[in-house]
């Protein structure tokens, strides 16, 4: 009885553990376009992370910045995540589809974009619960930035009041860091 109590404590440890050892490239969601996507495919790159809305007062300021940051640093292992959320103030009340048709067509945005979720609450999508889990910053309104190092590790967060030419220093940090790293690495 004790040897099956110490090995059960056992196993709930190593899970303990292993889940502990979680990062964001470990999860999974839908892209606009209804395709599961791991988002393993973006480890070795620094990410931003951001919940956005169509019809938000901080959508144009936001929508240009992120694109231009695509712009700039793509090319470089970065990448802006965006995912719709319909929970502040219903200022995404659209299907995906039209959501990436408002986003392409008025911004020109290249980044990728995943279906639209809820990032607060008990139906928040697992990787937002993970980030604000790491980050200790949970979303209050569309447009939190949280930026992901290349190892899934979140290094930063911000509320929408934050613009990103205001944060563009530490994701330049970041992208330079991973730049230099690969070039030791060869």
């Amino acid at each position: 009885m004790v040897a099956a109590v110490a090995t059960a404590w056992l196993l709930l440890w190593v899970a303990a553990c292993a889940q502990s050892e979680q990062d964001f490239y470990d999860f999974k969601a839908v892209n606009i376009r209804g395709k599961l996507v791991s988002l393993e495919k973006y480890r070795g790159s620094v990410s931003l992370v951001v919940n956005v809305a169509s019809e938000c007062g901080f959508t144009d300021q936001n929508y240009r910045a992120l694109q231009q940051l695509q712009r700039d640093l793509g090319p470089h292992h970065f990448n802006v995540l965006a995912f719709p959320c319909n929970q502040f103030g219903q200022q995404e009340p659209d299907t995906n589809r039209e959501i990436e048709n408002f986003a392409r067509r008025t911004y020109s945005v290249s980044f990728p974009m995943f279906s639209k979720i809820a990032v607060t609450g008990t139906g928040a999508h697992p990787a937002f619960k993970f980030l604000t889990q790491m980050s200790g910053k949970e979303p209050t309104w569309n447009f939190w930035k949280y930026l992901v190092d290349p190892d899934g590790k979140v290094v930063g967060a911000w509320d929408p009041t934050v613009p990103v030419e205001e944060i563009k220093p530490r994701i330049t940090e970041q992208v330079m860091k991973l730049i230099l790293r690969k070039r030791e690495d060869l």
